[in-house]
């Protein structure tokens, strides 16, 4: 086995002295130790569950340190209806079609329950790290996206607890040898398993760095010494108990919110907007628009099929002021392609499950799979759009979303996925005629509503939370484009030019993932 990780790093390695004293508990105890901890542990998730505290779990450590028994010790006390244990080892090819935290974003638990992960989101990158499968600089950013993943569902109120499961080499190897004389034990060797005992250094050094960087007071790491039975569950239960118990008293204190801003971070009187620099009174006379659509839509139909061939994802978001015109340009560009090969995803407000999770869980879940298209009428933006202009999101929330949304389709770009983001703006002028055109046309009715006209009383604080969008989130990997929708022909047909163009760089190896 080839490593790049360093196993003669004594700052590194060092942190697990403190666990490796093979320290033995009292048979007497330990039985009274343990039944104070059940006692506590059952009366404290159901004070999570009444404060609605989503509890996230990581199981990692060693192989032969006895994960798996604490584990099903701690599901003998808990009450198991509201634990989700989610062992995620082997991917399926529905998970290998979609970025790598999509499993995991299907898998958080809801609000009030317990989901634990074996090894988690650790698991591949630390292993391909110690294996020497991925160069140092690579996994200190994988392990650094962790750490701001692991942060952002701290913010949103879970309780994420990392537990490593430690013992010396020699101990180890004992461990898995006993295991290998005595299968009936419920241990079974693999051997995969034999084969990282031979490379024990390589493992704990680049477990040791993962630590390093993901320790933080938001998620920390408990470093478990796993040599004695009764000692490593009283240490695991009882950290439990204790993180359990911080996060109740937590959630039970009001909570102090940031004073509320006139200006948006970035935003100054007399700036121009973003949006006054686009060019309303461009447009395209009928003829054109046939011609020029006709082209484009079957621009959109041919790559889609060679997208598919080649297993190449991708996502248009649209957003726009009410009556932009969003539904008529997505109309125009899935009549381009094969039913079979899209999804349509109307965004509207989240349902009772949805508001039990991260406000990114609704999003996740519909990532397309290798080669199909997935198409949002309305995004994970309405964070910093809606939710923050009618008060919805706090501060806090949505300041701290612009990063969150970057890290988000940064990860669906890394994995190809094409990301096509769409802004239709109109003239408030042109709103109000196209509002007062609704409400004259029978037909039309149905897509004016009171709270249209409430939300265009408040024009000037979407522009400002549209600049700040457009500013903060048009990335590289993740562009956003401007589209003058005063001509709704002129719109939709850059639309789908627009998303043909990066399939095609896509494709060609120029579009940067």
């Amino acid at each position: 086995m080839k490593s790049t990780a360093n196993a003669s790093q004594p700052h590194l390695t060092s942190i697990f002295q403190k666990v490796e004293q093979q320290i033995e508990l009292p048979k007497r105890e330990y039985k009274e130790v343990i039944k104070q901890i059940r006692t506590q542990l059952l009366e404290l998730q159901f004070q999570a569950q009444e404060l609605d505290i989503p509890v996230i779990i990581l199981i990692g450590g060693l192989d032969g340190a006895g994960r798996g028994d604490a584990l099903n010790l701690m599901m003998e006390f808990l009450d198991p209806r509201y634990i989700n244990i989610h062992n995620l080892w082997s991917p399926t090819d529905e998970e290998q079609q979609r970025p790598l935290y999509w499993k995991y974003w299907r898998a958080m638990p809801a609000k009030g329950e317990i989901g634990v992960f074996f090894h988690g989101w650790y698991r591949d990158p630390l292993h391909d790290y110690a294996e020497g499968r991925l160069p140092q600089p690579d996994f200190e950013r994988k392990m650094r996206y962790v750490a701001r993943l692991e942060k952002m569902l701290v913010d949103d109120g879970a309780l994420v607890m990392k537990f490593w499961f430690h013992l010396t080499s020699e101990a180890q190897k004992e461990r898995v040898k006993e295991h290998k004389k005595n299968p009936g034990s419920g241990f079974i060797v693999t051997s995969e398993e034999v084969e990282r005992v031979k490379h024990y250094n390589q493992i704990v050094t680049a477990a040791a760095r993962g630590i390093a960087i993901t320790n933080t007071t938001e998620a920390p790491w408990f470093l478990i010494d796993a040599y004695e039975w009764r000692y490593r569950n009283v240490q695991f239960l009882g950290s439990l108990a204790e993180g359990l118990e911080e996060a109740i008293a937590r959630a039970s204190t009001p909570p102090v919110t940031s004073p509320s801003r006139t200006l948006s971070l970035g935003h100054f009187p007399n700036t121009a907007s973003i949006l006054d620099s686009v060019d309303l009174s461009a447009s395209l006379d009928n003829r054109d628009y046939q011609k020029v659509l006709k082209k484009q839509q079957h621009r959109l139909g041919k790559i889609a099929w060679k997208a598919l061939e080649e297993g190449v994802s991708s996502i248009a978001v649209f957003e726009g002021w009410d009556a932009a015109g969003k539904g008529g340009t997505i109309r125009r560009m899935v009549h381009a392609l094969d039913a079979r090969l899209f999804k349509v995803i109307s965004t509207s407000g989240p349902t009772d499950e949805e508001k039990r999770h991260h406000y990114l869980w609704r999003f996740w879940r519909h990532v397309p799979r290798a080669g199909f298209v997935t198409i949002y009428d309305r995004s994970w933006y309405g964070r910093v759009l809606v939710e923050r202009v009618e008060g919805f999101a706090s501060t806090d929330e949505w300041e701290r979303a612009y990063q969150e949304i970057n890290d988000f389709e940064y990860q669906l770009a890394r994995h190809g996925i094409v990301v096509v983001k769409f802004w239709m703006h109109i003239s408030k002028d042109e709103q109000l005629r196209r509002f007062e055109e609704r409400q004259a046309t029978p037909w039309k009715q149905h897509k004016i509503t009171d709270e249209d006209w409430r939300n265009r009383e408040k024009w000037d604080s979407y522009q400002r939370a549209v600049d700040d969008m457009v500013a903060r989130t048009s990335t590289t990997l993740a562009p956003w484009h401007i589209l003058p929708a005063n001509s709704k022909k002129l719109a939709r047909v850059e639309a789908i030019r627009h998303f043909v163009d990066a399939i095609e760089m896509r494709l060609k190896g120029e579009l940067k993932t």
